[in-house]
């Protein structure tokens, strides 16, 4: 019997060992990458880089803002519309598996498709030209699929019984799935939302057809049709096209763009935890 029992324990310890293994080993290459991020970005960092209208990040970094808000704007009820039918509507059948075939299929699409598909539809056939809405249509297409896949399960994870009790109560389906379902929904919602705006937030294929330019003679939008200075353009055009630029200018904007990146997340983060609290099944 206390064979058996140490048999056990120690299969259990060897577990967690290995279980901690994979987590520090996936962990590892992310960590490397921002402790080499910090040590050649930092002493390319001032005050002057960070704020500077001409030759610093301040109008790049209001543009990535900017256009990462007005996309979770386009998308967020797109992707949460488009879960609900799929998760509370549609019968299954050969239509819905095709409709998320499709969407898998989406989401693998690279990212530089999106982009000449956008210059097409937005910049070209609709004359919105390369502004800061042609750039948001764009990348919230680039998204949409992860909004849809990550909403719609965070409302097949919810317990049937919430929908049956409400329904038992006289309320409508559609009152149920605004009341019920999308309230303790949320969370989940959220974390995906946050998923793709982080990766909205980097991509630079998309933006450079559609919204970017390194240099504009009014660096801040004033309207939706406005071109803007994004992030990740003006990194890889530092990276690129500048080969006299100090190199630690280079690793600063790219560190600048990660903090960018990290807030935005922290913000949804913190919202998705209180709406958490809220929510009891």
């Amino acid at each position: 019997m206390r064979d058996h029992r140490f048999r056990t324990l120690l299969a259990q310890n060897a577990a967690f060992v290995l279980l901690w293994l994979a987590m520090l080993l996936a962990l590892a290459p992310v960590l490397f990458i921002i402790l080499t991020m910090l040590v050649k970005g930092l002493p390319g960092l001032s005050w002057s880089f960070l704020t500077s209208h001409e030759a610093g990040m301040l109008p790049s970094i209001v543009g990535t803002v900017l256009l990462v808000l007005l996309t979770g704007l386009i998308t967020t009820p797109l992707g949460v519309a488009a879960a609900i039918y799929l998760s509370e509507y549609a019968r299954p059948g050969p239509v819905s598996r095709l409709i998320r075939l499709a969407i898998l299929n989406l989401a693998g699409v690279p990212s530089v498709v999106y982009g000449l598909f956008g210059l097409a539809l937005f910049v070209t056939w609709l004359h919105m030209g390369r502004s800061l809405l042609a750039g948001a249509c764009t990348l919230a297409l680039l998204v949409l699929p992860l909004i849809i896949s990550a909403s719609e399960e965070a409302l097949r994870q919810l317990p049937r019984g919430l929908r049956e009790g409400s329904l038992a109560l006289g309320a409508t389906r559609l009152q149920t799935i605004r009341r019920v379902v999308l309230p303790n929904a949320l969370p989940g919602i959220l974390t995906g939302l946050i998923l793709a705006l982080g990766r909205a937030a980097g991509e630079t294929a998309p933006i450079l057809f559609t919204a970017a330019f390194f240099s504009l003679t009014d660096p801040f939008p004033s309207k939706l049709t406005d071109p803007i200075m994004a992030l990740p353009y003006q990194i890889y055009v530092m990276a690129t096209e500048i080969p006299n630029l100090p190199p630690e200018q280079k690793w600063a904007g790219a560190l600048v763009l990660l903090v960018v990146t990290l807030g935005l997340n922290l913000g949804a983060i913190v919202i998705r935890a209180r709406l958490r609290k809220k929510t009891r099944w």
